[in-house]
């Protein structure tokens, strides 16, 4: 661009018609054409005054969990279908003044919930490596955007593995920040102690331009943290770094022998580069999936009682009086998946209950946070494989909760603790899908870990 090669509005017009070539992925609920060539106008001038932002040229997807004012957002719910956002989420502020353009919405899991991007209002993503295979999700249309070349680089949220798991699936990189990195405001709220915004790059470069940007204390989330941001562009890799890899993860009886064979040539590889890498046990991965199913549970049955079919969105035509309104307007505008989710949530936190599951579960939740800051007093990294296996076909698990559930047992880890993770293509497997390695880190290490994860 900046030899005159291409124009900014060619390369807008470029990603639109890639956009229209693939729709049949269903990565895009939404294309905000006209408005992504005019801003293409007004950045390239910029870019001639010398006046232009640190993202000029860079055009992004946005998760449809992300409110940008004046646009609609819906997270992918029949509930919110329709919904125009009265304000812009934090992140998209950052974005826009920095001159980075914003093509459209992206598709994803209704309300983030979810491994496959199958209980979308709006259908699912297809994986553009095979379209009988899922996308991951919950970030799955934010995935394949990058994926199939639909736009450079996308935000999505993760609040168990919704970046990092899709972006194994689709042979992208994908990083969950620590908690509190990244302002939450602006985001649909899944649940609110777990979820993070990331982006899904092509490139970690791409990756490490976006966090300079979106990364730092906001006033209006009080859960960011005032810790100050590093150059991120300009950070170091460890020379010589100390990784930890888990026994019950690398030799777990569901991980696909093509996945640990990855991992376990990753390995090598960095063994072979003077890094030191340790097998270490952590006991408590098999309760990682009931802890994070029923905290996030909890969280989301009180987070979703806003929808309630009075203020804003779906209202049942059927509903006689208010109780009716209540009743038929949740009933009819969330999906199962949804459903069964608040349910599961309402039930942890009732008379009785409370105790036996959610307090149990908060206690665990500590002494996951406790076990792994001492594993991050002798280690720099924790590297395991993202996902078991590569991307299952459409419908293999869906009817089987617990089976998809299980899809994130690797991810929830990060979430759980409130680490930051990046997800990392490691090779291909042999039925042509892509797979992914992740590492993990110390909090607020996320510009180590990306350097880190560059020379990996």
């Amino acid at each position: 661009m900046q030899a005159g090669k291409i124009t900014m509005r060619g390369l807008v017009s470029y990603y639109l018609d890639n956009i229209e070539k693939q729709k049949m992925l269903n990565a895009f609920l939404e294309v905000w054409a006209e408005e992504a060539l005019l801003a293409a106008e007004r950045v390239e001038q910029k870019i001639k005054n010398g006046t232009a932002g640190k993202l000029a040229g860079m055009v992004i997807g946005l998760k449809d969990n992300i409110c940008y004012k004046g646009h609609c957002v819906s997270a992918s719910s029949k509930i919110l279908d329709g919904f125009q956002s009265v304000y812009s989420a934090t992140v998209v502020e950052k974005l826009l003044a920095e001159d980075a353009i914003i093509i459209g919405r992206l598709n994803c899991d209704e309300f983030a919930m979810g491994a496959s991007n199958e209980n979308s209002a709006f259908g699912r993503v297809l994986n553009a490596a095979n379209h009988d295979h899922v996308s991951g999700g919950s970030s799955g249309g934010a995935a394949v955007a990058v994926q199939a070349d639909l736009c450079l680089a996308a935000l999505g949220s993760d609040t168990g593995g919704s970046v990092r798991q899709p972006a194994a699936f689709c042979g992208v990189y994908g990083l969950k920040p620590t908690y509190g990195r990244v302002s939450r405001y602006g985001l649909i709220a899944y649940a609110s102690s777990f979820d993070q915004i990331g982006p899904l790059t092509a490139s970690i470069s791409d990756m490490q331009l976006i966090m300079q940007v979106i990364a730092g204390k906001d006033l209006n989330d009080a859960t960011t943290s005032a810790q100050p941001v590093p150059n991120f562009t300009t950070c170091m890799p460890r020379l010589k770094a100390k990784i930890a890899v888990m026994k019950e993860g690398l030799y777990h009886n569901g991980v696909d022998a093509e996945v640990k064979k990855a991992v376990e040539e990753t390995i090598e590889k960095l063994k072979t580069n003077g890094h030191q890498v340790e097998e270490i046990s952590f006991p408590l991965l098999d309760v990682l999936v009931p802890v994070y199913y029923v905290l996030t549970t909890a969280e989301a049955s009180s987070n979703l009682s806003r929808f309630s079919g009075l203020m804003y969105g779906y209202r049942s035509p059927q509903a006689k009086d208010l109780e009716d309104t209540y009743k038929k307007s949740r009933s009819e505008g969330f999906g199962p998946e949804v459903k069964r989710r608040i349910m599961l949530g309402t039930f942890v936190l009732s008379a009785g209950f409370f105790d036996a599951y959610y307090s149990k579960a908060q206690q665990v939740r500590r002494l996951v946070r406790e076990t792994t800051n001492h594993i991050f007093e002798k280690f720099d990294f924790i590297l395991l494989p993202t996902t078991p296996t590569p991307a299952f076909k459409a419908g293999e698990k869906s009817k089987d909760p617990i089976a998809m559930y299980l899809a994130d047992i690797f991810t929830v880890h990060a979430n759980i603790a409130g680490n930051p993770a990046v997800s990392i293509p490691c090779g291909t497997h042999s039925n042509g899908l892509p797979m992914g390695v992740q590492l993990m880190s110390k909090n607020f290490t996320e510009a180590e870990l990306l350097a880190f994860a560059n020379t990996l």
